[in-house]
């Protein structure tokens, strides 16, 4: 999937991916997408949460070799 940036948040602890994946997408412009790398596995729960009550769309999720990876379209 193509994305227009790309957070790299592996290896840090919860709440950092969050808040990390917040100021990037403050920075994009509606129906762009944000892809997300994080290795905190509460990262799978919480991001999805976060972007469905921000109003975002979280277009895939997947994991690989322990690596979660997003893919959060902005509203």
């Amino acid at each position: 999937m193509k994305s227009d940036q790309l957070l790299d948040a592996k290896g840090l602890a919860c709440p950092m991916p969050i808040v990390r994946t917040k100021k990037a997408m403050d920075a994009l412009e509606s129906e762009q997408v944000l892809e997300v790398h994080a290795t905190d596995k509460g990262a799978k729960s919480d991001l999805s949460a976060w972007a469905k009550a921000g109003g975002h769309t979280l277009l895939e999720m997947n994991e690989d070799n322990g690596v979660f990876v997003f893919f959060i379209q902005k509203k």
